[in-house]
C-alpha cells in the first residue's frame, strides 16, 4: 500500500469431482460446477495461502521488536544488520500478501497504517527533536502512544526502513541515535500489533492465544463486521448464513480481484508513477532500495493465490489454477503466461529503482503488469459467466 491508495479455491481429488460436462464435437464445455469444488479452493486458498504468510509475518514482526530492543540496548553493527534482515524477512511475508488486502487490511484500514509512503521526513524530524514526545514514545505503552498519533506517514514499515538503512546497507550501529531507536521500538511494537491483527483476523482459534490477548487488550477488532467469524472462516462459509458471500462463486470472485487490484497498482502505481516522471518521490522502500523486489514479491503474492498456496504448501487440484481450466483451459494458459511474463519483465528491471526509474525497461513492467491485470478480469468474467 502507499499513501492516497486503499485496497480493495479447485478441487478435492479428482476422484470426488462432480463436474458435469457436454461435448460439442471438438470442444467440451463446463456446464456445471458443484460447490464441493469450489469450498475446495476457498479452503486452500485461507488454509495454505493467507494463514501461512500472515503467520509468519506477525511471528517476524514480533521478533523485530525484540531485536530492536537489543541493539538500543547494545548498539553494535551485527545487532543492526540482525534487525535489519529480520525487518526485511517480515517485509517479503507483507508484499505476498498484496493479493489479498480485501478483508482485514482493508476493513481496519491496516495496509496504509503499515506501508504508506513516502515518509514525512519533516514530521519526523520534529517528532525527533520533541523531549516531550520521545518521552512518550519510550514507555512501556509506546508502541500504543506511535499508533494513535504519529500518522500513517511516519508508521510501519517505511519508517524503521528509514532508521536501519542507508543506500541499500545496514547503517552503521554509530548513525543511529538512541532517540532514533525509540522512535524505531515504538514504530515496530505498533507494526506488530497490526500484523497480530492480520493474523487473527485471517486464522481466528488457530492463532497463538497471547496474540489474541494482545488484540483484546487494545481493543483491536479482528472479525468480520464485528461477528462471530474470522475472515478466513467468512470465505470458507461463503454462501451459508452469516457469511458475507452469497454464494461460494462470489468468494472466488473476490480472491481474484484482489490479484486485480494488486497487479493494477504494481504496473500503473508503484513502478509507473516514477517511470512517467509523474511523482518521482513516489517510490517504495528507496532507503533498503529493495523497490524491485518489492514489486516481484507482489506479483508472486498473486501466484500463490491462483496456484493453490505458498511455497511447500501448494496443491494445484484445489486452485483457482484447476478451477479456471475447468472453465476455459485456453484461458487458464494465459493467465499462467502473464504471471510469468509479469515477473520476468520486473526481474529485468535495473537496480535500484530509486536510481534507474526512467529506465525503458520499467516501461516493459509496467506493459506486462497492466497485461496481467487485463487477463486476470478475463479470468474475472469467465468466474462469473461460468
Amino acid at each position: 500500500m502507499r499513501t492516497n491508495f486503499s485496497k480493495t479455491l479447485c478441487a478435492v481429488a479428482f476422484a470426488a469431482m462432480t463436474f458435469s460436462f457436454v461435448s460439442c464435437k471438438d470442444d467440451t464445455v463446463v456446464e456445471e460446477f458443484g460447490d464441493e469444488q469450489a469450498a475446495a479452493v476457498a479452503s486452500q486458498f485461507v488454509d495454505h495461502t493467507v494463514a501461512p504468510t500472515y503467520t509468519n509475518l506477525a511471528a517476524k514482526a514480533e521478533l523485530l521488536v525484540e531485536q530492536l530492543k537489543a541493539a538500543k540496548a547494545n548498539p553494535t553493527d551485527a545487532a543492526v544488520e540482525t534487525a535489519a534482515n529480520t525487518f526485511l524477512e517480515a517485509r517479503e511475508e507483507w508484499e505476498k500478501s498484496e493479493a489479498f488486502l480485501f478483508g482485514a487490511a482493508g476493513d481496519f484500514g491496516i495496509d496504509p497504517h503499515i506501508d504508506s509512503w513516502p515518509l514525512d521526513l519533516d514530521a519526523l524530524n520534529n517528532l525527533l527533536n520533541s523531549p516531550l514526545m520521545l518521552a512518550a514514545l519510550d514507555a512501556d505503552d509506546g508502541d500504543v502512544v506511535a499508533g494513535d498519533n504519529l500518522g500513517n506517514a511516519n508508521l510501519g514499515f517505511h519508517g524503521i526502513e528509514y532508521i536501519l538503512f542507508s543506500e541499500g546497507n545496514p547503517k552503521a550501529a554509530s548513525a543511529i541515535t538512541d532517540d532514533e531507536w525509540i522512535y524505531a521500538i515504538a514504530v515496530a511494537g505498533d507494526l506488530r500489533n497490526r500484523c497480530f491483527q492480520l493474523e487473527v483476523s485471517w486464522v481466528g482459534d488457530d492463532a497463538p492465544a497471547s496474540h489474541v490477548q494482545k488484540l483484546e487488550d487494545l481493543e483491536l477488532p479482528f472479525t468480520v463486521a464485528s461477528g462471530d467469524y474470522s475472515y478466513g472462516e467468512n470465505i470458507k462459509r461463503a454462501g451459508n448464513a452469516g457469511s458475507t458471500y452469497a454464494s461460494r462463486k462470489a468468494a472466488l470472485m473476490a480472491i481474484v480481484s484482489g490479484c486485480i487490484d494488486i497487479a493494477d497498482e504494481v504496473g500503473s502505481s508503484k513502478i509507473n508513477s516514477a517511470y512517467d516522471a509523474e511523482d518521482t518521490t513516489y517510490i517504495e522502500s528507496p532507503y533498503s532500495r529493495r523497490s524491485i523486489i518489492d514489486f516481484y514479491n507482489n506479483i508472486i503474492s498473486i501466484q500463490n493465490v491462483y496456484m493453490g498456496g505458498v511455497s511447500g504448501q501448494r496443491d494445484e487440484s484445489k486452485s483457482l489454477h484447476k478451477y479456471l481450466a475447468a472453465i476455459d483451459e485456453n484461458l487458464d494458459a494465459k493467465v499462467i503466461s502473464a504471471i510469468n511474463n509479469a515477473l520476468d519483465k520486473i526481474n529485468d528491471m535495473p537496480a535500484p529503482f530509486v536510481l534507474n526509474y526512467s529506465d525503458a525497461r520499467n516501461g516493459e513492467a509496467v506493459e506486462a503488469c497492466a497485461s496481467l491485470s487485463e487477463t486476470l478480469d478475463e479470468a474475472l468474467e469467465a468466474l462469473k459467466n461460468s
